[in-house]
């Protein structure tokens, strides 16, 4: 029986009120239908580091947060989930997703999930990072899935990310902090309410007592690197989606199937790969196929999805910071909010993560997503070893990737200018200009959808000004408006409607990190008010808001704010 047979037969309900009425919904598919790893503990008390050598999973049971406290859910999910809000804050959920799931009422089980993965980094396979220098001790070091449940007609994968330790913790510690689950928690609903697929944010409680230590900044510091150590609040952030199979996860088992590791090897990989396709792309491929069919048309289907993701976080200036495999979700959809950053200044080459370098820059995503197909591709290729008309299928749409990418990226750029079809020469002189003032990104196409008749609204994106900046943006915008003029008077589009439909994808809010830094500080001290504000106003990103809130939120970037540790860049430590 296949995941979405199994949920034909769940119970649903658009009123969940308690943690009883989501048990009913629980249906654990990936530990029902996939290998656990034959060296499990059944208690799930695995928390020390180990190499994971087969097995799709490790059964793990949480650490829970100490005197745990409510920050905020996502009213939004909730609601799409028919969840009560009042659940948010009732003991027994509050408990269970803040680690501790021993009360949980049947038939959620006490003991959650850790999965390994391979890492690749821009499209190079690696083994160092893994503790073992073998790769089988590379995984989920601090994320713990606790609950899969069938909710409208819709499979839903609960994890706790600051979980604790499991087998793949590599000697850390397995806890999140405050400042790094707050940036993540509002980041996946912002992201989502921008239109961009990603995982989704349920809840966040932080502890009151238990800190950590974790390298950071010194008030001020323009230092590349953090400058000293300081305790920070830990914290657990609830993320969902619909599974969290990542293409690091699929390669972990193509390594292992195209050496023969183990005899399951090849039995491992076809299992992962068909249990990716139930969970993830079980309406665009036909169960009934062969196994080889399938991956030749997940493959195809993967590629529509990532080159449309990448697409997406360009249209909104989004840089996701470390693109490896292993933070490339197989579902097509965001997933890893630890380096990533939404750009203030236009910069191609915008990267916010100081270990990022520019292969994972703004403007070289599409390229970096196409590594990671070709990751995904390898990964696949052992499962058609006999079937020589399907590798050839599989080759070919492989080698299509660069094609399909930057015809989405043109279609996004003609849709962010107004345009019906991409032109070359307009954007290569924008792509100039905008570098050259330099300009702030959301500001200005924001201001563009205004259909201005002058570039004085413009202005108030430009970082610097001058008369020859103005003049030659003055001769670009001359340009833009005879060309949308022409395209929107042959359909019959009004400049108000021209204006309308850029407006719907120039967003007008953005999660920039000046926004968010004072709002995990104060949260330090207890104080919440800001990051529901943020919530808030980033749910709300295409919308015009209150003239307060649009004085605080769309403005420029302070002067004083460039070049600080910890605001304009930041390592990965969280």
């Amino acid at each position: 029986m296949n995941v979405k047979e199994k949920s034909r037969h769940q119970p649903t309900t658009d009123n969940v009120v308690t943690l009883d009425d989501l048990a009913k919904l629980a249906n654990y598919s990936l530990m029902d239908t996939l290998n656990c790893d034959p060296d499990a503990k059944a208690s799930g008390v695995d928390h020390e580091p180990r190499q994971v050598f087969t097995g799709h999973y490790v059964p793990v049971k949480p650490t829970p947060i100490d005197e745990p406290e409510y920050i905020a859910h996502s009213k939004d999910l909730f609601r799409e989930l028919g969840f009560a809000d009042s659940m948010a804050q009732s003991t027994d959920f509050v408990r269970m997703f803040s680690g501790d799931t021993s009360d949980a009422p049947q038939p959620i089980r006490k003991v959650g999930w850790a999965s390994g993965y391979a890492l690749s980094i821009y499209g190079t396979e690696y083994v160092q990072q893994c503790p073992f220098q073998t790769g089988n001790g590379y995984g989920d070091g601090r994320a713990i899935s606790v609950l899969e449940a069938v909710i409208k007609n819709q499979r839903w994968e609960m994890q706790l990310k600051g979980a604790g330790r499991t087998p793949y913790c590599r000697g850390a510690d397995g806890r999140a902090v405050l400042r790094s689950s707050i940036r993540e928690f509002l980041a996946q609903e912002h992201m989502h309410s921008l239109a961009v697929p990603t995982s989704r944010s349920l809840s966040l409680y932080v502890s009151k007592t238990e800190k950590v230590k974790r390298p950071w900044y010194s008030e001020g510091s323009r230092s590349i690197d953090p400058d000293m150590l300081i305790l920070e609040p830990v914290a657990i952030s609830t993320r969902v989606a619909p599974s969290f199979i990542r293409v690091g996860q699929l390669e972990l088992f193509g390594r292992r199937a195209r050496k023969n590791k183990h005899p399951k090897a090849m039995e491992e990989l076809e299992k992962i790969v068909l249990h990716l396709i139930d969970r993830e792309y079980s309406d665009a491929i036909d169960h009934n196929l062969t196994t080889a069919e399938k991956v030749v048309s997940l493959a195809n289907q993967f590629r529509s999805r990532l080159t449309r993701l990448v697409a997406n976080w360009v249209r909104v200036g989004f840089c996701q910071g470390n693109f490896n495999s292993d933070n490339c979700a197989a579902g097509g959809f965001t997933l890893d909010y630890g380096p990533f950053g939404f750009i203030d200044v236009f910069n191609p080459q915008y990267q916010s993560w100081t270990g990022g370098g520019q292969h994972y820059s703004f403007l070289n995503q599409p390229v970096a997503a196409q590594r990671n197909f070709d990751m995904f591709c390898a990964a696949l290729q052992p499962l058609l070893a006999s079937h020589e008309n399907y590798q050839q299928q599989l080759d070919e749409i492989q080698s299509g990737f660069s094609t399909v990418m930057q015809a989405h990226i043109e279609k996004m750029w003609a849709a962010k200018l107004g345009l019906e079809t991409f032109d070359s020469a307009l954007f290569n002189e924008l792509e100039t200009l905008m570098a050259q003032t330099p300009v702030d990104y959301t500001i200005f196409f924001r201001e563009l959808s205004t259909v201005p008749d002058d570039i004085g609204p413009l202005k108030k994106s430009f970082y610097r000004h001058s008369e020859e900046i103005e003049r030659h943006w003055s001769q670009w915008l001359a340009t833009w408006k005879s060309l949308v003029s022409g395209t929107n008077t042959a359909s019959h589009h009004s400049r108000e409607e021209l204006s309308r439909k850029m407006k719907l994808v120039n967003p007008k809010y953005s999660l920039r990190e000046w926004f968010v830094v004072p709002a995990y500080q104060q949260a330090s001290k207890g104080n919440y008010a800001l990051v529901r504000e943020l919530q808030e106003v980033m749910t709300q990103p295409y919308a015009e808001q209150s003239k307060d809130i649009e004085e605080k939120y769309y403005r420029l970037k302070p002067a004083e704010f460039f070049a600080l540790g910890g605001l304009s860049h930041y390592s990965c430590s969280s």
